[in-house]
């Protein structure tokens, strides 16, 4: 009988592609189901809000089952709260591929407005999300952990942009970053969010196509709140101008 040398031992047998293979296919599929339930909800959310959504229906349109859903998600709360952080997410990363710290900054500042307005026009469930989102008072974006986060790098480049602005005479000094996203976010959300009840109230279709000239006034009201006062530093903001105005008295009987 064959003896062993002593001080030896057996090497074990490498692992081999064939005996990872199972383990590393059961996480790719587990995955990929994740990925359908969440586009499935996004677009029932979307379409019904939370409220009106379903599970069943999202499980149905995933091609899995609701026990799936709750195993990666929890509940149906937490899985909308995965859909309104993935759809901030996808925002985020749009704008960072805008690149604007490379840009010329009145340049850059036309091409964000742009592209936040193509992008509330091109994804109409971004705005039903979020509607559905703040009629519940932001309850599942006040839990997530990532989407303060996910904003934090985009507004660093916009800083940038503004202070590079301001550098070159092209834009005022002191913008609040935070301020500016917001102006441009509203004056493209509004439009694009009540486009319906509007075009009937003002008698006028404003989305057959998507009005160019929204896009341009909004570009222009944009570059015009930034630039600098015709006063240079002397000019007063309007609030401060405001507050410091004398009251005229009235002249009672």
């Amino acid at each position: 009988m064959a003896t062993r040398p002593a001080g030896k031992t057996p090497a074990r047998p490498r692992a081999t592609g064939a005996v990872r293979g199972p383990r590393a296919a059961g996480r790719r599929d587990a995955e990929a189901t994740r990925r359908r339930i969440l586009e499935a909800a996004t677009a029932e959310f979307a379409r019904g809000g939370f409220a009106g959504a379903r599970v069943e229906r999202i499980s149905r349109s995933a091609a899995s089952f609701d026990r799936m859903l709750y195993y990666h998600f929890g509940n149906k709360a937490e899985l909308f709260g995965a859909v309104v952080e993935e759809t901030y997410r996808r925002l985020w990363q749009a704008e960072e591929a805008l690149e604007l710290s490379q840009t010329e900054p009145e340049r850059g500042m036309r091409e964000l407005v742009a592209f936040t307005w193509h992008y509330f026009v091109d994804h109409p469930e971004f705005i039903r999300l979020l509607n559905s989102e703040n009629l519940q008072g932001g309850a599942n974006v006040k839990k997530s952990r990532g989407i303060a986060r996910l904003s934090s790098p985009f507004i660093r480049t916009l800083t940038d942009l503004l202070q590079r602005g301001a550098r070159a005479g092209t834009f005022r000094r002191g913008l609040d970053p935070v301020l500016v996203y917001i102006t441009i976010a509203a004056l493209a959300y509004f439009y694009a969010a009540n486009q319906h009840t509007l075009s009937h109230f003002l008698n006028r279709e404003l989305m057959a196509p998507p009005s160019k000239r929204w896009l341009a006034h909004i570009t222009g009201v944009v570059l015009a709140s930034l630039r600098p006062h015709p006063g240079g530093a002397r000019a007063k903001p309007i609030a401060q101008t405001l507050t410091k105005a004398p009251r005229k008295r009235l002249n009672r009987p």
